[in-house]
């Protein structure tokens, strides 16, 4: 019976067939398989590398010393907040920025002179070792600063004048407070900055 009340013949009955193309179906089916695929490889590569990173980042720090800077006593070289890490003490030499204890702190400076020296520094903040003056670029302003010892000074057997590359401001081997440095004291030489990363590099 149609909507108008009126009888339908058979022959008004029609049926549509819908084929599917099972080749399609087959083919949209493997292209889904095969980027899940594809990100599934993606996801665990980037996973990977984020642990392989944090491992690597965790045995340095474990291996080695890590120590974050305070203070502007080693401007320009190093800032207040820079992350710092350090190497054994084995073979020091003029130059080396070296990181010691002194009354329960960790002081960072540089190895200016060692054991037998003679160190002397000028009005005007040059510096001479064994009556050579000494090219310093590190430094920017020189000055003859905190200074309380007797110049000429001879540096005492087993340790190292040192000093800091902000001169006006460090108070190091120039002061009696200070003096010099044993590398018993000493917990390394800075190695590499790792932080911030604009400056990740070499410490020298």
């Amino acid at each position: 019976m149609s909507d108008d009340g009126q009888a339908v013949t058979p022959a008004e009955i029609t049926c549509q067939t819908v084929f599917v193309n099972t080749e399609s179906v087959k083919a949209e089916l493997e292209r889904e398989r095969r980027r899940q695929t594809k990100r599934r490889i993606t996801t665990s590569t980037i996973l990977g590398l984020v642990v392989v990173a944090a491992v690597a980042v965790l045995a340095a720090v474990l291996m080695l010393p890590t120590l974050v800077i305070s203070g502007s006593s080693m401007t320009d070289t190093l800032e207040d907040g820079d992350v710092v890490m350090t190497l054994g003490v084995s073979d020091l030499q003029q130059g080396d920025v070296v990181a010691f204890y002194h009354n329960n702190n960790v002081l960072v400076k540089r190895v200016i002179a060692g054991p037998g020296d003679w160190v002397d520094i000028d009005k005007d903040g040059n510096v001479s070792v064994n009556g050579e003056e000494l090219d310093e670029p590190y430094v920017t302003d020189k000055a003859l600063g905190t200074c309380d010892i007797k110049l000429p000074f001879q540096v005492p057997d087993g340790k190292h004048f040192v000093m800091g590359d902000h001169r006006q401001t460090s108070v190091d081997s120039r002061s009696s407070q200070i003096g010099c440095v044993s590398p018993d004291d000493m917990v390394g030489k800075l190695a590499l900055r790792v932080w911030p990363l604009n400056r990740f590099g070499p410490v020298s």
